[in-house]
């Protein structure tokens, strides 16, 4: 079976990372919309998106070329990168390349050959039947405003809080936003259950979004900053949560988090160090197991590749969710998983209460 591609898109500000197919219906269009049309729109001149590219030497010389300024300005092992460049060098130097013509093919046999050497799965170059935007550029306040009004108009992809049965406060969230759009709305959110006696997350639809919200979200879980391991970037001031929040009443509440097998990225991040940090039960299925997610840069019009270029410290682990998922620690399938969530929770309440 061929391998799904899986598209990069653009945030507010103009970073590019991987959408991947769980998010392409509805959040992928989501973002793709506020980039703006300047800076995403095919040159319908360009009659090489019509159909697939054929690469000629010269051609195939550039793409290698940008490939290895690539690696070795931005990859995060510089011995490595070098070592990678040798390897794309002496590959087209042996006339392996030479049979390939086709663009998405030759995106394919770099990123092959940049593998077998740094065995880095999450090195890829990628070509692009249409004409890759700008990445580089500035979003216009038109965009960034557009951006905000499709946010808004969907609530931050907050759904309304519930107080369900025995004050267990219940939020579902299918997107972890911006918070310089959607902090008032996080805010609102977390404060409309501060009286809950426990609290459910579900995150069973969520395909994952900013670390910046993971992060101000967990900061009602805890009293003291904790922090919040990501794979994509070596530690920052950032990564610890901005515990303790004024006012707040649930850094000692039990909670759960409702999981399934399209559980991702930055949702995962946030299961994996809420389990990590023994201050969630997670309950559903495993999660789909996105967690490193290269830096793109562009190449051309229609090559560009995503790199590896941070270290990340990782206090749990010597391995993350890439590739495996979250475990959860009940393991239900994902219809059931909110009642067995309501289920557990109640029982430790009612054990508290005999307790007092």
């Amino acid at each position: 079976m061929a391998q799904e591609r899986k598209p990069y898109v653009a945030d507010e500000q103009g970073r590019w990372s991987r959408c991947f197919p769980v998010c392409v219906c509805q959040m992928a269009l989501l973002l793709l919309l506020a980039i703006g049309s300047s800076q995403g729109q095919t040159n319908v001149a360009d009659t090489r998106t019509k159909e697939e590219m054929m690469l000629d030497a010269s051609q195939r010389r550039l793409v290698i070329d940008g490939v290895i300024a690539n690696l070795r300005e931005h990859y995060v092992d510089k011995d490595v990168a070098q070592k990678m460049a040798d390897a794309l060098l002496a590959h087209e130097k042996s006339g392996e390349d030479d049979a390939v013509t086709e663009g998405q093919a030759f995106a394919d046999l770099l990123t092959k050959q940049m593998r077998d050497v740094s065995q880095d799965m999450h090195l890829e170059v990628v070509y692009s039947r249409e004409r890759l935007p700008d990445h580089a550029a500035t979003p216009s306040a038109e965009s960034r405003a557009r951006y905000r009004k499709v946010m808004e108009d969907n609530n931050c992809m907050f759904e309304k809080p519930k107080i369900l049965a025995n004050n267990i406060g219940y939020l579902k969230l299918n997107f972890f936003p911006d918070v310089s759009v959607c902090r008032s709305t996080a805010v609102a959110a977390m404060t409309s259950l501060n009286g809950s006696d426990a609290i459910i997350f579900d995150l069973r639809d969520n395909s994952g979004g900013y670390e910046s919200m993971v992060s101000l979200i967990a900061s009602y879980l805890f009293d003291h900053p904790e922090y919040m391991y990501s794979p994509r970037e070596a530690p920052t001031e950032s990564s610890w949560t901005q515990s303790p929040v004024a006012g707040n009443k649930l850094a000692d509440k039990s909670v759960y988090v409702l999981t399934s097998a399209s559980t991702w990225s930055g949702a995962e991040q946030f299961c994996y160090d809420l389990k990590m940090l023994k201050r969630a039960t997670l309950v559903g299925e495993t999660t789909r197991g996105g967690a490193h997610a290269g830096v793109f840069h562009r190449i051309d019009d229609h090559f560009g590749m995503g790199i590896t270029e941070v270290r990340a410290i990782n206090p749990f682990s010597k391995n993350d969710w890439e590739g495996t998922g979250v475990e959860p620690d009940v393991k239900v399938k994902a219809a059931d998983a909110l009642e067995t969530a309501e289920k557990l929770a109640e029982t430790k309440l009612r054990k508290m209460q005999a307790i007092h």
